[in-house]
């Protein structure tokens, strides 16, 4: 098969003709329809994630038709029209069983534990307990945008923030995961606030729902521009991004008894951000982690969709081939490009 190949971190990746991945008795081989080139792809690329070992093909927000189907896979069969969350749940741990397979111990993660979708072919393990059956009028690059930004922000408003009509919600950094959050923190009827220093996608956010943006490069105080136009904060805030800055500024830009979800990676110089905890202690804020999303509730997710309520495709920016991921890929922390960016030509 073809595939993007990283053999050194950093380095530029190559287009190669690889083997084909290899079947598990409890997993499948998809045939790569459509994949997101995600921040964490970039991640990957610089080697900040410790799981991957190269040589490598990245990619981990994908949908596809299924090609094999392992002979301990009961609910699926070949040819069926699916899509999967970044983490495999390997489905018998305490967390698994718990429902939580977001935290699973034993996961696996296309693109970093193995082989991605930058790619013809890619495999999921567990089949069963990760694959989402997709809706026949849902087309395979909206779908390949839900698998990482999208759920994993579906579950941090929804699950992990508890949003609910009228409270007041800063998303900090309109990349992928902080537009789709925008989108469905206001489908819930609350009055979000973007914060970027993009224009354009402080415009696209605006498009989507925002009821106000927020220039960083233009004030000189974030949080406190928040709180002035919440008239005290925000009643949850969200760093989408993942950097050293926008985590303290999320923090900061709570009401008493506010939330802070972290959602964007904090890897490399910005594992170990500083936080106000003075504020945090004195305001009684609470900080959630949110990381991805289980297979089983996309049903929530899709069911909005379906009704109207999200329009992901809406986030969609290009769609480029194989080859132009390659500088798609290395170029994302730099790109000031609004929108979702799809591979759909392999």
């Amino acid at each position: 098969m073809k595939a993007v190949v990283i053999e050194q971190f950093s380095s530029l990746p190559t287009i190669q003709t690889v083997a084909d991945p290899t079947l598990a008795n409890h997993g499948v081989v998809i045939k790569v329809e459509a994949t997101g080139v995600c921040r964490s792809d970039w991640h990957c690329w610089q080697g900040h994630d410790t799981d991957v070992v190269l040589p490598h093909v990245p990619g981990h927000e994908f949908a596809g038709v299924i090609a094999e189907v392992g002979k301990d896979v009961t609910r699926f069969k070949i040819g069926d029209r699916v899509t999967v969350p970044f983490i495999n749940a390997c489905g018998g741990c305490p967390e698994c069983h718990s429902g939580n397979h977001q935290v699973c111990g034993s996961q696996t993660q296309p693109g970093f534990t193995h082989w991605g979708s930058f790619a013809e072919f890619t495999t999921v393990d567990q089949a069963d307990v990760n694959l989402v059956s997709m809706p026949e009028d849902l087309d395979f690059t909206t779908a390949a945008s839900l698998g990482c930004r999208f759920a994993t922000s579906f579950r941090a408003v929804v699950d992990q923030g508890k949003v609910s009509a009228g409270q007041w919600v800063a998303v900090h950094g309109c990349g992928g995961v902080g537009l789709s959050a925008i989108m469905i923190a206001q489908s819930l009827g609350a009055n979000v606030i973007a914060i970027d220093i993009e224009q354009g996608k402080l415009e696209l956010a605006k498009s989507l729902g925002a009821v106000a943006t927020i220039n960083a490069n233009q004030v000189a105080d974030v949080a406190e521009a928040v709180i002035e136009i919440t008239k005290g904060g925000a009643h949850v805030s969200m760093d989408a991004l993942g950097h050293s800055i926008t985590a303290f500024n999320s923090v900061r830009s709570l009401r008493k008894l506010g939330k802070h979800i972290q959602v964007g990676l904090l890897l490399a110089d910005h594992e170990s951000p500083p936080m106000p905890m003075s504020k945090v202690i004195a305001d009684e804020l609470e900080i959630i982690g949110s990381h991805g999303m289980q297979a089983y509730r996309y049903d929530a997710m899709l069911s909005m969709m379906l009704s109207g309520k999200l329009t992901p495709q809406k986030l969609l920016g290009r769609t480029i081939n194989l080859e132009q991921a390659i500088e798609a890929l290395t170029t994302i922390d730099t790109s000031s490009a609004a929108g979702v960016t799809i591979i759909t030509e392999f």
